[in-house]
C-alpha cells in the first residue's frame, strides 16, 4: 500500500491516555474496527508522561467527607485497570497510589485482548473536514506522513488537537482572560528516610523562604505523596503560572522554568529537611503537567451550578464527585468547592460533541465547560 493510501476504519481515537483507552477498547469490544494513534511510545497519557499520581478518589463521600469504599462514581475500563494493577501489586491498599510501569503494560495487553490497531510515535499534524464531517487525519510518524479516514473519529488528545485542527470552535482558560490552570512538573526523590520527615516544619520554612525571596515557587506548601517503592517520595509542588500549554514557545519556557522549580525544590529538602540529607533526585516526568488547555464549545456547557447541584442529565455518560479545584492561574492559592455528600454530578453526551460536528466525540478533560467546571471533572 502507498504511503499516500488512506487507511479506512469504523473508528480512529487520537490520544492513548485513560480516556483514549477507555473509548477505543469500549468501541473494539462492540465490533468495531479501531485504530487508537499515540505520540509517545507507551499509553497512559498524563498519569504515565506527566506522573499524575495517585488517582484522585472515584468514589462517593460521606457526611464526614469519608470514601465510601463500596460506592464507585464509575464502573466500566477503568475499573477493570483497578482490578488488574491491584492484581499484579501494583496499586496500594487504599486503591489510588499506582505503578505507572505496570500501568503501561496492562493498557498495551487489554488492547491487544480486544484487537484495538494502536499505532505509537504517531502526531497528529493535520485533519481533512469537510461541512460537519472529518473526512480524514495525516499522522506524522518515522516513515512520514500518513492519511488515516474513519466514520468516527474520538478527540483524545488532551488539548483537543483533532477538534481545533477542523476548525471547530474552542476556548482557552478561563473566561475573562483566557489565563489556565498553572501546570506541574511532578518528580520523584528517593533514598527518602521517612520517619524523619517533619511536614509541618518543612512548609514553615518553606513558606518564611518564600517570603525571603529564596524559594521562587509561587505555590503555597509543598504537597508530596507516597509511592508503591520504599523510601520514594512523590512531589507535586511546581507551580508555572502565566503560560498557554498550547503554544509552542510559552510551553518550551514551562517545561524549562519546571526543571528550574524541581531543582530549587529538591536543593531546599536536602539541605534544610531532616530525613532528605542523603536523599537522591531520581526523575522528572517526561512532560510537564497540564491541567487546563483548550476547551470544546459543545451541544451543551458544563457550569459550576450544575456540578455542586448535582444534576443528572438524561443523557448521562459518566458521573464525578471530585470537588471544584481550581489553581490560581496567576500565582498562589487554591479554590476548593466540595460536591455534596452521598452524591454525584453526571456529564451528559452532549458535552463531548463539537457544536456542527457529525462524527467527531471528545474524550477526557477538554470537555464543553466553562473554567470553573472544568476544574473538577479534570480529574
Amino acid at each position: 500500500m502507498s504511503r499516500n493510501t488512506m487507511k479506512l476504519y469504523d473508528v480512529i481515537v487520537v490520544g492513548g491516555g485513560l480516556a483514549g483507552v477507555a473509548a477505543a477498547i469500549s468501541a473494539a469490544r462492540e465490533g468495531a474496527d479501531v485504530m487508537l494513534l499515540e505520540r509517545y511510545g507507551f499509553l497512559g497519557g498524563m498519569a504515565v508522561s506527566g506522573l499524575v499520581n495517585p488517582f484522585m478518589p472515584y468514589w462517593q463521600f460521606d457526611d464526614e467527607r469519608n470514601i465510601i469504599y463500596g460506592k464507585p462514581v464509575n464502573q466500566g475500563v477503568f475499573s477493570e485497570v483497578i482490578q488488574q494493577l491491584y492484581a499484579m501489586g501494583a496499586l496500594s491498599d487504599n486503591k489510588k497510589t499506582f505503578h505507572e510501569e505496570y500501568l503501561k503494560l496492562i493498557l498495551d495487553q487489554m488492547c491487544c485482548a480486544y484487537k484495538v490497531n494502536v499505532r505509537f510515535h504517531s502526531l497528529l499534524t493535520d485533519v481533512k473536514r469537510n461541512g460537519r464531517t472529518i473526512e480524514g487525519i495525516t499522522v506524522s510518524g518515522k516513515d512520514g506522513n500518513r492519511q488515516y479516514g474513519a466514520k468516527i473519529f474520538v478527540d483524545a488528545t488532551g488539548d483537543a488537537d483533532l477538534t481545533a485542527f477542523a476548525g471547530f470552535e474552542c476556548q482557552v482558560g478561563r473566561e475573562e482572560d483566557g489565563l489556565c490552570q498553572p501546570m506541574t512538573l511532578c518528580f520523584r526523590v528517593a533514598n527518602v528516610d521517612i520517619s524523619k520527615w517533619d511536614r509541618k516544619y518543612a512548609n514553615e520554612l518553606y513558606q518564611l523562604m518564600q517570603k525571603q525571596g529564596i524559594i521562587k515557587n509561587p505555590r503555597e506548601n509543598i504537597l508530596t505523596f507516597p509511592t508503591m517503592i520504599d523510601n520514594v517520595v512523590h512531589f507535586n509542588s511546581t507551580r508555572i503560572v502565566g503560560n498557554i500549554p498550547i503554544d509552542p514557545d510559552s510551553l518550551t519556557a514551562a517545561e524549562m522554568e519546571g526543571r528550574e522549580q524541581v531543582h530549587e525544590l529538591f536543593r531546599f529538602m536536602k539541605m534544610h529537611i531532616e530525613g532528605f540529607k542523603n536523599s537522591s533526585l531520581l526523575m522528572s516526568a517526561t512532560q510537564i503537567g497540564i491541567r487546563e488547555s483548550r476547551r470544546i464549545v459543545g451541544d451543551y456547557t458544563l457550569c459550576e451550578d450544575d456540578l455542586l447541584n448535582c444534576c443528572k442529565f438524561k443523557d448521562s455518560i459518566a458521573r464525578g464527585t471530585y470537588d471544584i479545584d481550581i489553581h490560581n492561574p496567576t500565582g498562589t492559592g487554591t479554590v476548593i468547592k466540595e460536591i455534596p455528600a452521598n452524591d454525584y454530578y453526571t456529564i451528559p453526551l452532549r458535552a463531548a460533541i463539537p457544536a456542527g460536528s457529525d462524527n467527531l466525540v471528545v474524550a477526557g478533560r477538554p470537555l464543553s465547560s466553562t473554567h470553573e467546571a472544568h476544574s473538577s471533572f479534570r480529574l
